[in-house]
């Protein structure tokens, strides 16, 4: 696996074909549109198995000590360290930068979801640790902050 920094423009089309093969994460339309949008001008870093991306992760810098993972996302099959090579590819590169907090906002548990569910024990399993959930921010969908230290 190549691991990249890319140019978030012109990897926004693969990153549409990525999030668009996820339904069950990112199925909302509006959402995934969103987020493409959002790639085109942050921070990217993409997983490559050859020619092919099979993964990236954006970052929106909220301050020079505070980067926030905005959207990852890794092809199917998971649990093969795409998405593990992504997240230590954000934080060497925040560390370099001078970053000690990374966070990551992500469905909360008051929502029972399998995917989700995976989700957030992957983010545990990379040093993640839950923050706080709020029910005010995501049109009654619960949002889970999660926070490491770096």
């Amino acid at each position: 696996m190549d691991l990249r920094h890319v140019d978030g423009a012109e990897f926004a089309p693969t990153a549409e074909r990525i999030l668009r093969s996820l339904p069950a994460w990112f199925g909302i339309e509006s959402s995934l549109v969103e987020y493409v949008a959002d790639v085109r001008h942050m921070p990217t870093w993409a997983a490559f198995d050859g020619a092919r991306a099979v993964g990236s992760v954006s970052v929106r810098v909220h301050f020079a000590t505070s980067w926030e993972v905005h959207i990852l996302a890794a092809v199917e099959p998971h649990r093969r360290g795409v998405g593990r090579a992504l997240v230590a590819a954000v934080e060497a590169a925040a560390r370099a930068a001078g970053v000690r907090l990374l966070h990551v906002k992500t469905l909360g548990p008051a929502r029972p979801n399998a995917e989700y569910a995976r989700t957030r024990a992957f983010y545990e399993g990379v040093g993640f640790l839950p923050l706080e959930e709020r029910l005010d921010l995501w049109g009654g969908n619960p949002c889970l902050f999660m926070v490491k230290a770096l």
